[in-house]
């Protein structure tokens, strides 16, 4: 399944989030994050990456997803819990 990233202004919240749906491997988690990056620096404020329909995210990728997190401090949203529990795993590797 191929890998969308849509930007949607949340206006109540008053956010801009990436949702990004279907899957993720290591290419598309860094496309991701050189994207939100770079939105970023042009927006001037912090993004919010919505995982929710994500269906598939490889090990290789998941440790750029946490870096995104930790150290780049974006939100993220969404993450099924056993997502979030690979995730975890994979930066305790």
């Amino acid at each position: 399944m191929p890998t969308t990233i849509t930007q949607v202004e949340d206006q109540t919240r008053g956010k801009t989030i990436l949702h990004v749906s279907g899957s993720i491997t290591l290419d598309d988690a860094l496309f991701l994050e050189k994207i939100a990056l770079e939105m970023r620096a042009k927006l001037g404020k912090n993004l919010t990456i919505d995982l929710a329909d994500l269906h598939f995210l490889d090990s290789d990728g998941a440790p750029v997803i946490r870096r995104l997190e930790d150290e780049h401090n974006f939100e993220i949203e969404g993450l099924m819990i056993f997502l979030q529990k690979i995730v975890e795993e994979t930066e305790a590797t």
